[in-house]
């Protein structure tokens, strides 16, 4: 008598709708699923003291080892300054055509260098602490936030010295200083938006870390750090008709040229022309809000893999 062997029927979908159902009455969500933008940017305020907390952290840190200590949060930016003026402005003899130069590099110097070492950080933000992001729960983003957040504290330090430099080369304390405060702000909206779009590049390729500082070093000249845009482009009258608008709207070259007016221009009556206001506007929002989107939508993966 030949024996009939029954197989189980298929598990009905009913099971999984009922303990989907319970999870969701519990609050409960899927391990590792991407918050929706609001929900993320809720997570992202509420854990603001982090943020700032693991941002003082890493500048404190960053030259622990070193005798001088936070004297080098100054120091750099001020070597960097002082060799760029020796090729620059010595050899190259572009202080000639370019008054105050000392308090127009050294300007320069500063401003770029926040954009330079947040982009730079920010490209490590996700694959130079993949220890953290594997071990804990939390909005990837505070970190290439947290990066940036470092390179501004880093900023304000090398600000003091600027002062300085400003009053000992005669330039006045002016009310335009406080147009720095904006600058300030609009700059480190852009720098976190490329930062977001570089460590979600990072993280995928840490290859990009490697490349960054060859190009960083190629849009630095190109943003006039230690030359002046306009006398250049003056000088040059057979390059090409775009190549003048293009070097001005550059976003460094933007944030560069109101910091100079704030802290310089306006003590010589010039006038900054308003098109530069908006165009540091729209790069910040622009900057902002596309990197932090753009960042936003790979939640998921960040440390996986």
């Amino acid at each position: 008598m030949s024996q009939v062997l029954h197989t189980p029927p298929p598990t009905s979908t009913a099971d999984d709708d009922d303990l989907a159902a319970l999870a969701a009455r519990h609050g409960l969500t899927v391990s590792g699923a991407r918050p929706t933008l609001p929900q993320y940017v809720r997570e992202l305020w509420a854990r603001r003291h982090f943020i700032a907390a693991f941002s003082t952290a890493k500048l404190t840190s960053q030259y622990s080892q070193a005798k001088l200590g936070q004297v080098w949060q100054v120091m750099t930016p001020l070597l960097n300054a002082a060799v760029y003026y020796f090729i620059f402005g010595v050899l190259l003899d572009t202080k000639r055509s370019v008054p105050d130069y000392i308090p127009f590099l050294v300007t320069g110097v500063f401003i770029w260098t926040f954009t330079q070492s947040s982009i730079l950080t920010g490209t490590r933000a996700i694959s130079g602490n993949l220890g953290l992001v594997r071990a804990l729960h939390f909005p990837r983003a505070a970190l290439p936030i947290s990066f940036c957040l470092q390179q501004l504290q880093q900023l304000l330090f090398s600000m003091c010295a600027l002062v300085v430099i400003l009053l000992c080369f005669g330039i006045p304390v002016s009310f335009s200083w406080f147009l720095a405060i904006p600058v300030l702000v609009l700059q480190f909206t852009f720098n976190t938006g490329i930062a977001m779009i570089m460590a979600r590049l990072g993280s995928k390729t840490p290859d990009i870390a490697q490349l960054m500082p060859f190009v960083l070093r190629t849009w630095m000249y190109i943003s006039g750090v230690m030359w002046s845009i306009d006398k250049l482009t003056k000088q040059h009258d057979d390059l090409p008709s775009w190549v003048a608008p293009a070097l001005k709207a550059n976003p460094p070259a933007v944030y560069i040229d109101l910091m100079r007016y704030s802290l310089i221009d306006s003590f010589h009556a010039s006038q900054l022309p308003p098109h530069v206001w908006a165009l540091a506007v729209g790069w910040a929002l622009l900057a902002g809000v596309c990197g932090f989107i753009y960042f936003w939508k790979a939640e998921e993966t960040y440390g996986r893999g």
